[in-house]
């Protein structure tokens, strides 16, 4: 059989369905667009979803990807077994209602053994027990050997996922031979064994499967296939594992030469290199997607995977920083086909390497922690760690369990793992909590879809915002009926409209549906995209009563329209302005345009500067005061990208697109509404930064009249006060100045006043202390002190003392304060002031924490203060050598 790389495979696949009139698509990005069913995108078919469910129209009814995929259900099984990998690539051929079973058989049969050349006695297939039409393609007209074709049921050969739209499938499996099989005479395809190969899906999506379990031929049926690359690589290269084929072996290798080892001669050694070759290829694609490390979400997959593959360096001797060193390897197998990975090379280096320093930073405190939990495990006579502190370690100091097991078990400990799995439980279950049930929602029918794919909308609204339209659809309580009246509150679609609706992060239009005698009047008080390319007015009958197939104006609120244009022709130069303030590393994080105010994410390391956001603001209002020309023309993908167009992250474009441009100084695809000229902006203001992720900021600002009516109420405000403290507004800035530094007078009189009332009864407080094993305790409680006071009462009584520690509690406001301290003495007989104020501030419900001869702490249970200082002397007495 013919030896292929990897590559080779990849385009092999592309240029042979584009020879079947597919349209051949790069792949979408990892992060899903608008799918919030999803983290990552896990399967090729995954971002058609719109498509297959009638909700977006395809820009083709054949397409082929290969596409970027990430799997994070099992990462604790990667690199333990040379079969799990978290990133893979999915090549797949689709149909929309185009073509069905026949040629999906056929052409996958000529693709296998005409461009792949695999040998045809290899070769076995599944069908659904069920599927004669599939069974009979095969056998009949393709002439398949039947004793080669195999039925399977429901587990094996039908594809679903609870409500929407499923059907059988047939699966194309290589043999490997005897010598990977069983012992059992009748091994074939569904055998348990290793020696079938399942290599390439066949989905037949012809059934919809309703919440009772019934099933429903579709009107248009649809194909979805699915083929690993990397496996089907391995077995064009003859190799056992996904790591030994040629793309991954190159970055496996550059692994080995830098942690100076050889792979296949020690398990640990090979578990190690294989994590690391594996999580270099995700996480390089996934920074080049645009996600950064956080602690939740997509984000919270990436450090995850980056940390356990800086551990596993570790554990290799690698001393240094150096994933992002590989990222080069990744770039010399896969940047040809993924030219994001070239583009955004420095990038994707330096979010990697920042959070190996992170990192770095974050096991040295874990070491820490371990090692006194270690010590308090020996003291007490235990041996197992608590799941909540090994938890408190996994999800705080972002410490790998398998590390923590490790210590411990070097110290003849082990953890207490189904307490640590329930932490693990809730925090799943916070997250399932906050995503909801939305893997059922992602295909929840929209009554749209019922109707002739002939209704659909078309939008005629970027240059006039009045027109008229027929009535196609009408839905009331998600059923579609013939007619609304007075009062009722429905979605009509027309069959052309001026009304945009909601996309790209722009508000939909609002306005009025008028007939002809305007005695029926239809208040439009939202406007969304809807299935079948259709547009849908979400709307209130204000009198008369609709009619389907009755014509009515549509009226656009030209005020919305237009506050929604400036404010999103305003994103695209802050947009522009933002690369050249801030760095080409820059880009668009999401957005919201709506008529008030814009709101802008953009992908950076740390806070905007103030400076840096006058700056910005300054060249926004330059450009806008350029009174450059706003030109939106629709073109070929290709000829925007040769213009230099710039494609927003996460978004889809078909082969053709809108490109707004701004004279020259900013150009991108677009499909929103905006001005004519940048001067009809009027003026821009930010308003705020902050972060809304890690490695995301946000920015609101306004524009046009917001702005006018923003600077009233500042020059109102500040006329009010001029006013209350009766003074010129020339003054201002020196009478609160001079008012600041009289209210930190008065607060430094005011500390001295409580620091000596306090003082006066530090004799009583000092009789009050105990002899425990030798060491002084005093534990007294006080009220109203702030920290600062608190901490200076602790210190004179350490220093009238002479010789023990000190454990003082303060309710002010509502809260608990301790404080401990201990002279010298004591902490050589064992006193840690650190570990004291941890276990006294846990009993009032709170943290805390410090060093030997001083720490601090603060707790929300007031009520408790009594307990926690009385069971500091337990604490105490339990330190003292």
């Amino acid at each position: 059989m013919q030896q292929m790389g990897l590559n080779e495979i990849r385009s092999r696949f592309s240029k042979f369905f584009e020879s079947k009139d597919h349209y051949v698509r790069e792949s979408y990005s990892l992060v899903p667009h608008n799918d919030k069913s999803l983290l990552l995108i896990s399967a090729g078919m995954a971002p058609l979803k719109n498509y297959f469910s009638g909700v977006e129209v395809p820009p083709n009814k054949r397409m082929s990807t290969c596409q970027k995929c990430i799997r994070t259900g099992d990462i604790e099984n990667v690199g333990k077994t040379a079969r799990h990998a978290t990133f893979f690539e999915m090549l797949g051929n689709f149909s929309f209602g185009d073509y069905f079973k026949r040629e999906s058989i056929k052409w996958g049969w000529e693709f296998v053994t005409e461009h792949l050349n695999i040998p045809e006695d290899k070769i076995w297939v599944t069908v659904y027990e069920e599927d004669d039409d599939s069974y009979d393609l095969w056998a009949k007209e393709m002439g398949f050997p039947e004793e080669r074709l195999v039925r399977l049921g429901k587990d094996d050969n039908f594809w679903e996922i609870g409500i929407g739209p499923c059907g059988p499938c047939s699966e194309i499996h290589f043999d490997r031979g005897p010598e990977y099989g069983c012992d059992n005479p009748d091994c074939k395809p569904g055998c348990d064994c290793d020696r079938y190969l399942e290599f390439w899906n066949h989905v037949f999506t012809q059934f919809n499967r309703d919440e009772d379990g019934n099933y429903t031929p579709l009107e248009n049926k649809n194909i979805d296939t699915g083929m690993g690359l990397e496996r089907i690589a391995c077995i064009m290269q003859g190799v056992n594992t996904i790591f030994d084929v040629d793309t991954i072996k190159h970055i496996l290798n550059a692994v080995e030469k830098m942690a100076g080892v050889e792979y296949g001669t020690n398990d640990k050694i090979d578990t190690s290199v294989r994590i690391i070759t594996d999580h270099i290829r995700a996480v390089s694609f996934l920074v080049a997607d645009g996600v950064l490390p956080s602690n939740e979400g997509r984000g919270y997959v990436l450090r995850r995977l980056l940390r356990r593959a800086a551990r596993h360096g570790k554990l290799l001797g690698i001393k240094e920083n150096f994933l992002y060193k590989l990222v080069d390897e990744v770039i010399n197998v896969s940047g040809e086909a993924y030219p994001e990975l070239v583009e955004k090379e420095a990038y994707i280096k330096k979010v990697i390497r920042i959070e190996e320093e992170k990192f770095n930073e974050t096991i040295e405190q874990g070491m820490e922690i371990l090692a006194s939990y270690v010590a308090d495990l020996k003291k007490n006579g235990e041996t197992t760690l608590s799941g909540p502190n090994a938890f408190r370690l996994y999800d705080t100091f972002g410490f790998p369990i398998d590390l923590t097991k490790e210590i411990l078990e070097e110290e003849n400990l082990s953890i207490d793992e189904d307490s640590f799995n329930e932490e693990m439980n809730k925090q799943r279950e916070r997250a399932r909590s906050a995503r909801g049930n939305m893997d059922g929602e992602s295909w929840k029918e929209d009554p749209l879809s019922k109707l002739d794919s002939s209704v659909t909308s078309e939008f005629n609204g970027y240059n006039d915002l009045e027109s008229s339209g027929i009535v196609k659809a009408i839905v009331k309580d998600n059923e579609i009926v013939e007619s609304a009246t007075i009062g009722e509150k429905v979605v009509i679609v027309l069959d052309n409209t001026t009304f945009y609706p909601e996309g790209g992060g722009q508000a939909g239009d609002c306005g009025l549906l008028v007939n002809k005698n305007e005695d029926i009047i239809i208040e439009v008080i939202d406007t969304k995209k809807g299935a079948n390319n259709t547009i849908k007015h979400i709307c209130e009958v204000k009198s008369g009563m609709i009619n389907t197939f009755e014509k009515v104006n549509t009226i656009v609120n030209k005020e919305v329209r237009m506050a929604s244009a400036r404010n999103h022709s305003a994103t695209h130069i802050l947009h522009t302005v933002l690369k050249e303030v801030l760095g080409d590393h820059v880009n668009q994080a999401g957005s919201l345009v709506t008529p008030d105010r814009l709101r802008f994410d953009v992908t950076h390391f740390e806070a905007i500067t103030k400076d840096e956001l006058k700056l910005i603001e300054e060249k926004v209002n330059d450009a806008i005061l350029a009174s450059l020309e706003i030109n939106c023309e629709n073109m070929s993908i290709n000829s925007a990208k040769e213009k230099g167009a710039m494609a927003l992250f996460g978004e889809k474009y078909g082969d053709d697109v809108r490109v707004v441009s701004m004279g020259d100084f900013s150009i991108e695809l677009c499909g929103g509404t905006h001005l004519t000229n940048t001067s009809q902006i009027g003026m821009f203001k930010i308003l705020s930064e902050g972060g809304v992720a890690s490695g995301v900021r946000r920015i609101e600002a306004i524009t046009g009249r917001s702005v006018y009516n923003y600077l009233n109420e500042r020059e109102n405000l500040i006329s009010n006060v001029c006013s209350n403290l009766k003074i010129k507004e020339d003054s201002l800035v020196q009478r609160v100045s001079s008012l600041l530094e009289e209210n930190k007078n008065l607060g430094k009189e005011l500390h001295e006043v409580k620091t000596k009332m306090s003082l006066q009864s530090i004799e009583s407080v000092l009789d009050s202390k105990e002899d425990i094993n030798g060491v002084n305790v005093v534990c007294a409680k006080f009220e109203g002190m702030d920290m600062n006071t608190l901490k200076e009462v602790a210190d004179k009584l350490r220093d009238k003392l002479e010789s023990g520690v000190l454990v003082l509690g303060n309710v002010a406001d509502d809260k608990l304060s301790f404080v401990v301290t201990a002279t010298k003495c004591a902490i050589d007989k064992g006193i840690h002031c650190g570990n004291i104020v941890k276990e006294v501030a846990s009993i009032a419900g709170g943290k805390g924490g410090g060093r030997p001869n001083m720490a601090q702490a603060g707790a929300p249970e007031v009520d408790k203060i009594d307990i926690a200082l009385n069971h500091a002397k337990e604490v105490v007495k339990s330190q003292v050598k």
